[in-house]
C-alpha cells in the first residue's frame, strides 16, 4: 500500500470537493426538473424521464469525480514542484556539495519562501564548515611547529650517547618552552570555544573600568621594555556578565597592543560609560595594516601584517574578544589608523553597581569560563 504522500492527500481533498459540489449541483437540478416534470406530464411519462435523467447524472458524476482526480492529482503534483526539489537537495546536501541551491523561480509564495530559506541555511551551513575547515587546518598547523622541534630535540638528544649534561639540559629547556607554547595555544583554543557555545545565565556586576586598570598595571613592565607610552583613561563602567570572561577580553584587547607595536610607540586605553552602553577603546601605533584586512583580524589564526603564519601568539586573541563581547550582548570593531597601528573598541550593555538596586538577569549567550588563561593568545 502506497504511503499517504500530499500530494495523494491533496487530490483526495480535491476529489472529495468536486465530488461534494458536483453531487449538490445534480441534486438540486434533479429536484427542480422532477417538480416541473410532475406538474406538467403524467405520472408514468415523468417517472420514465425521472429515471432516464439519474441514470445521465450518475454517469455524469463519474466522469466527473474521474476529471476532478486527474485535475487533481496534475494540481497538486505543479504545486508542490518546489518541495519536490527542496527533498532532492536536501537528500543531496553533504559537507563537499553545500553549495548546491534550489534557486526556486516560481510565483512569490510560501513554498518559494520556504525554498529561498532553505537556500539560505545552505548557505550558512556553508560558511560554517568552511570557517571550521580553515579552523581545523590553522590549529594543526600551529600545533605542528612546536611538535617538530620537540620530537627533533629529543631524536638529538637520544642519538647522541655521548651527551652532556648540559646538552640534556638544554634540550629539555626547548621542550618545556615548546609544551608550554603548545600549552597556550590549547588553552586560548578552549577559551574561544566556551565563549561561543551554550546559554548561561550571568548576573555579576563587573567594573570594567577597574579590569582596564588591573591589566594596565600588569602590562607596565612590559610597555616599558619596549619604550611604550602606555596611558588610560577609565571611569567607573560597569557591566553585567562573566567576570573570568570580560578580564579575558580586557587582557587581550591591551596586550594586543603592546605586542603588535613598534619601539617607541604609544598605547592608549578608555572606558567610557554612557546610559545603557559601556565601551572599552585601545588605539595603538604600530604597522601599517590594509583596511581592508583589519576586519579579518577578528577571525582565528589571524595576525597582523602576516595572515595565519608567524607573529607573536597564535592569532586568536582578538576572535575571543570577538566572541566574548557577543556572549555578553555586545559588540567589538577593529579599524587601521592610517598613521599605523589600529583602533579597537568594545561596546556592551551597561549595567547598575553592585548593591545598587534591583536589577534584571541579563541571559547571554555563553558557556563557563572556568580556568580562563590570561596570557599571550
Amino acid at each position: 500500500m502506497p504511503r499517504p504522500t500530499v500530494r495523494l492527500r491533496l487530490t483526495a481533498l480535491y476529489t472529495g470537493l468536486f465530488l461534494v459540489a458536483g453531487g449538490l449541483l445534480l441534486s438540486v437540478s434533479y429536484a427542480l426538473l422532477d417538480n416541473h416534470l410532475h406538474r406538467t406530464l403524467t405520472e408514468p411519462v415523468a417517472a420514465d424521464l425521472l429515471a432516464e435523467v439519474r441514470g445521465q447524472y450518475a454517469l455524469a458524476l463519474i466522469g466527473l469525480t474521474g476529471l476532478a482526480v486527474l485535475l487533481g492529482w496534475v494540481v497538486a503534483g505543479r504545486a508542490l514542484g518546489p518541495l519536490r526539489d527542496i527533498v532532492v537537495a536536501a537528500r543531496g546536501v553533504s559537507g563537499d556539495s553545500l553549495d548546491r541551491r534550489i534557486g526556486a523561480n516560481g510565483p512569490d509564495d510560501e513554498l518559494r519562501e520556504l525554498a529561498e530559506t532553505f537556500d539560505e541555511m545552505l548557505g550558512r551551513l556553508q560558511a560554517a564548515f568552511t570557517s571550521q575547515r580553515r579552523f581545523v587546518a590553522n590549529a594543526s598547523h600551529e600545533l605542528r611547529t612546536p611538535l617538530t622541534v620537540m620530537r627533533t630535540e629529543l631524536e638529538v638528544a637520544l642519538g647522541d650517547p655521548h651527551a652532556s649534561a648540559q646538552d640534556l639540559r638544554r634540550s629539555a629547556e626547548v621542550v618545556r618552552e615548546e609544551v608550554l607554547r603548545c600549552q597556550a595555544l590549547i588553552d586560548s583554543l578552549l577559551a574561544l570555544a566556551r565563549s561561543e557555545s551554550g546559554l548561561v545565565e550571568r548576573d555579576e556586576s563587573v567594573d570594567l573600568g577597574q579590569l582596564t586598570r588591573d591589566a594596565e598595571r600588569r602590562l607596565r613592565d612590559g610597555a616599558a621594555a619596549r619604550s611604550l607610552d602606555l596611558s588610560m583613561h577609565a571611569v567607573a563602567a560597569h557591566v553585567t556578565g562573566e567576570r573570568r570572561l570580560l578580564e579575558q577580553l580586557v587582557w587581550n584587547l591591551a596586550e594586543n597592543a603592546v605586542i603588535h607595536n613598534r619601539p617607541g610607540g604609544f598605547v592608549h586605553i578608555a572606558v567610557t560609560a554612557n546610559p545603557g552602553e559601556v565601551a572599552l577603546s585601545v588605539d595603538n601605533s604600530g604597522p601599517h595594516v590594509p583596511s581592508e584586512s583589519a576586519r579579518a583580524l577578528l577571525e582565528p589564526f589571524q595576525r597582523l601584517g602576516r595572515g595565519a603564519s608567524g607573529g607573536p601568539g597564535a592569532g586568536v586573541g582578538l576572535s575571543i574578544v570577538r566572541a566574548v563581547a557577543i556572549a555578553h550582548g555586545g559588540s567589538v570593531s577593529v579599524r587601521a589608523r592610517p598613521e599605523g597601528g589600529l583602533h579597537a573598541e568594545v561596546r556592551l550593555p551597561g549595567a547598575l553597581p553592585a548593591g545598587s538596586g534591583s536589577r534584571t538577569p541579563t541571559h547571554v549567550p555563553a558557556a563557563s569560563a572556568a580556568g580562563l588563561p590570561a596570557g599571550r593568545l
